[in-house]
């Protein structure tokens, strides 16, 4: 069934300010871009399409944008030049097909969730017309260089005054336009027509439409979000770790809501997409990329550095100094100490003993190794891959397991290289 609303996202723009040659709206948040955090929350909208705007690095923003939403209808659009937020808009409106309405937001708010734009589109609905706009705004403490949302003495809105424009008196306003949107289909496409670009910047400005609908008559619902936190958006680098911050809040909040101990969220570092069972204990310093996998009743840290790939099965545990990718570690299973393991598997109960390292490189690919239920790695164990640790089987301290070694369940080898112990008599 359509939901009738097409979300338009504006991420045309370069971010000079970032200082850096990636596209703004594809610097990363707590483990994906911003431009990703804004489709999830697009996506919460279940619209018939997403148009995005485009420009600067269009080919890298679009593929980004493919990957985060594989399955939805998104449109690209590019702008270029780009001569304003209305001109992007103009741009996008052959893309966005027929449907009852139009959400407008944009690329680098991370913040902004889908319960607010889905709090949008209500009170779009809600204005009792069918040509009705809706906008979201916020409380701010300071609001300079925001346009300021002026409301008549009943409450009801009156008009947006930019900056640049407004008294004294309307500049201590700190009720603020955030520029995001939602417009009736059927008025949109002659109201862009009317947009001029006669102001200091020479720009089409999307605020120009709200106007247009009040002095048209037509009904303006202004939507104070409550958490005004999610009106931030990103222009430069210190910007970015703030509303990294934020998003890291959310995400360790979700997870000890969900029963996983967190013992300092301060110094806990785990990003979007990590599962974790309840009963697990995370301690401090640790990071936890996305893509992990964590059963229940497992421990973490601290300092540990859990990357892509890596996957623990219940109770196993992994401490200080140890690094995981790709790799898993079997129910009951432990490292607990300065390793790394790399494309290994690891069975159920076995004993990862401490500097134990899995040599999965040889300068050209990446192997893989085994390491049966049961097994115990001595201390300062190095595991050449591709190899294999039997069930039961042993390693002496320092010992190193070249390719050519060929263990046997129960056996213990020890030595550099590493050799089969004949037991004693």
């Amino acid at each position: 069934m359509s939901s009738g609303t097409t979300v338009v996202i504006l991420a045309a723009g370069k971010g000079t300010r970032m200082k850096s040659e990636l596209p703004k709206t594809l610097h990363e948040v707590c483990g994906r871009s911003m431009l990703g955090w804004v489709l999830d929350a697009a996506a919460d909208l279940d619209p018939d399409r997403i148009v995005v705007v485009v420009g600067h690095g269009a080919e890298q923003v679009e593929a980004a944008a493919r990957a985060a939403l594989p399955d939805r209808d998104l449109a690209f659009v590019l702008q270029e030049p780009q001569n304003g937020t209305g001109h992007a808009l103009q741009v996008a409106a052959p893309a966005i097909g027929d449907c009852e309405r139009v959400v407008v937001t944009y690329g680098d708010m991370p913040l902004l969730s889908g319960a607010s734009l889905e709090a949008l589109v209500a009170a779009q609905k809600e204005a009792g017309a069918d040509d009705a706009v809706s906008l979201l705004t916020a409380l701010v403490d300071d609001p300079f260089g925001y346009g300021r949302v002026i409301r008549a003495s009943d409450d009801a809105f009156e008009r947006i005054v930019e900056q640049k424009d407004a008294s004294d008196v309307q500049r201590l306003v700190n009720e603020v336009n955030l520029g995001v949107y939602c417009f009736p289909r059927g008025h949109l496409d002659g109201d862009l027509g009317r947009l001029t670009n006669d102001n200091a910047q020479g720009e089409y400005y999307i605020t120009d439409l709200v106007g247009m609908a009040a002095s048209d008559g037509r009904s303006v619902a202004p939507l104070l979000l409550d958490d005004e936190r999610e009106a931030q958006g990103v222009n430069d680098l210190a910007q970015l770790a703030d509303v990294r911050w934020q998003l890291q809040m959310r995400i360790l909040e979700e997870h000890m809501a969900n029963g996983v101990r967190i013992m300092d969220p301060s110094t806990t570092f785990i990003d979007h997409g990590v599962t974790i069972g309840r009963g697990t204990e995370v301690l401090p310093c640790t990071v936890i990329r996305s893509g992990v996998t964590i059963g229940e009743d497992c421990e973490v840290g601290p300092f540990s550095h859990l990357r892509v790939g890596a996957a623990l099965d219940d109770r196993a545990a992994v401490g200080n100094f140890t690094e995981m990718k790709n790799s898993r570690l079997g129910p009951g299973s432990k490292a607990k100490h300065l390793s790394y393991l790399g494309d290994a598997e690891i069975g159920a109960k076995a004993n990862v003993g401490a500097g134990t390292i899995f040599a999965n490189y040889d300068g050209k690919a990446k192997h893989r190794s085994v390491v049966g239920d049961g097994a115990f790695l001595g201390s300062g164990t190095i595991v050449v891959a591709p190899n294999e640790v039997p069930s039961g089987a042993m390693t002496g301290a320092g010992a190193v397991l070249t390719r050519s070694a060929s263990m046997g369940a129960g056996e213990t080898w020890a030595g550099l290289p590493a050799r089969k112990l004949q037991p004693k008599d």
